[in-house]
């Protein structure tokens, strides 16, 4: 027998002997379990070490080991409903970033998520740019809080207009963003408007932030600046929080001449508008419009967009950009936070950019979701006839489809993943009360085009 299972054997029979002892008890010496368990002092030594890594023991050299204070063997259990108490009603709900049904089982078809399959992802140009990024001598060095001016400079020039380096602040992602802006911005207990439907992560962040979401509706040109107006006079909100570029989840372009208005309808009630890009990169080959903040000269808008989406989930960099003194109260909220970007994430970041690889990427990427969205839309239209796609999008990873008159999207999206698909259900994109059932649906994150046919058809049976 190998002195590995016969410490883990050991291990066993001194656990019951800790549940006759006392916390600060003394354990037989080396010498001692060798001869009562009839086994080496090298599975004694290994058999301890465990026991200490588990917490049960504490060795003291020169003394001997001793029963743990508070050691738990056996079926114990830790009574916490103390924290109930103590923790009050500040609870976080994560809910709207997490599916119900939980983590969807092998063979299970994706059309849910937010992210690229690792086909589409730039995997060798980001493991290059890291190992670039690392062989730097300041690799590892503190970086400014603002994050590397190099950096800022890339994303201002994203941003265009008259954004300036200063007036970017980089942050781990979008969804950091998100809360350091609302966290920011207003506080416990005020409104803030968003589109109906929009993001979840937003809907998420806003609350643990203690703000109350206030739907205002949306159309197939964005949202509606007649009723933002009426929004703002109504509530008094300070904020509102708006995605003009291939909106998650409808694929919504803010129309031209609604862009102007949005701000002003913000302008007019001393208010924020907090525009969320997250699709800059995510273009079916269309131009993008360019970013409400380039049109800014208020201080009215404060941007926000992230190289994750186009690049991979773990490539956790984004930026605000925002002027005034909105910019400096974020910039405490990111001392307080966390102070500062992993250096060698941004260094990487910056590699990634500055690569003509990098532009590459993205051509290629538009391509390969236009012709995903066209696959997808097809095959939907095709199989299930009575669902309807709202609009193709013409950038963005997802479809919105409308399911018939009476369906219960949670249902659809229970007895899609019975048939072996995951989807979105669309309740969750809703702040209040839903006008209609939806369902979400990712095109980018299957292997595939034939990946996405295939979940049609299965879907076509949970439909049937």
């Amino acid at each position: 027998m190998s002195d590995s299972s016969s410490s883990v054997q050991l291990v066993t029979s001194l656990r019951a002997l800790l549940a006759e002892l006392s916390p600060g008890d003394r354990l037989p010496s080396s010498r001692d379990l060798v001869q009562r368990y009839r086994v080496g002092p090298v599975t004694v030594s290994q058999a301890i070490a465990m026991l200490a890594a588990e917490g049960a023991v504490v060795t003291r050299p020169g003394s001997g080991t001793f029963v743990a204070s508070r050691a738990r063997t056996g079926g114990d259990v830790a009574d916490t409903a103390w924290q109930t108490v103590a923790l009050t009603d500040r609870a976080v709900d994560t809910r709207p970033l997490t599916d119900p049904l939980g983590p969807p089982p092998a063979g299970t078809i994706p059309l849910d998520g937010g992210y690229l399959h690792r086909s589409l992802q730039p995997t060798r140009v980001l493991s290059a740019a890291l190992a670039r990024a690392a062989r730097r001598p300041d690799a590892w060095d503190r970086a400014p809080a603002s994050g590397l001016a190099s950096l800022r400079t890339v994303f201002a020039a994203i941003a265009g207009g008259g954004v300036t380096p200063d007036d970017v602040l980089i942050t781990t992602g979008g969804q950091s963003a998100l809360s350091m802006a609302f966290r920011a911005i207003a506080g416990p207990g005020n409104p803030i408007l968003v589109e109906s439907p929009t993001y979840p992560g937003a809907l998420a962040a806003a609350r643990a932030a203690g703000l109350r979401p206030v739907p205002v509706p949306m159309d197939a040109d964005g949202v509606r600046p007649d009723l933002l107006a009426d929004a703002f006079a109504m509530t008094r909100a300070r904020l509102l929080y708006c995605q003009p570029a291939h909106h998650n989840p409808t694929g919504a372009v803010l129309a031209p001449e609604r862009r102007r208005q949005v701000v002003d309808a913000a302008r007019a009630a001393g208010a924020f508008v907090i525009e969320d890009d997250f699709a800059r990169y995510l273009g079916h080959g269309t131009p993008v419009p360019r970013p409400l903040v380039a049109d800014d000269r208020d201080g009215t808008v404060v941007h926000l967009t992230s190289l994750t989406k186009p690049a991979a989930p773990s490539l956790r960099i984004g930026a605000l950009v925002a002027r005034g003194p909105v910019m400096e109260r974020m910039r405490a909220v990111r001392m307080v936070d966390d102070f500062f970007v992993t250096r060698p994430l941004q260094e990487a970041a910056l590699e990634l950019v500055s690569s003509p690889a990098w532009e590459r990427h993205v051509r290629a990427l538009a391509t390969a979701l236009r012709e995903r969205c066209v696959e997808l839309t097809a095959a939907v239209t095709r199989e299930l006839p009575d669902w309807t796609v709202t609009r193709p999008p013409t950038g963005g990873l997802h479809l919105w489809v409308r399911l018939p008159a009476g369906a219960d999207d949670t249902m659809v999206a229970g007895a899609a993943r019975q048939h072996g698909v995951a989807v979105s259900a669309g309740s969750r994109y809703f702040a209040t009360e839903l006008p209609a059932a939806y369902l979400r649906l990712n095109f980018a994150a299957t292997t595939d085009s034939a990946e996405l046919v295939e979940a049609v058809r299965r879907l076509g049976r949970v439909h049937g």
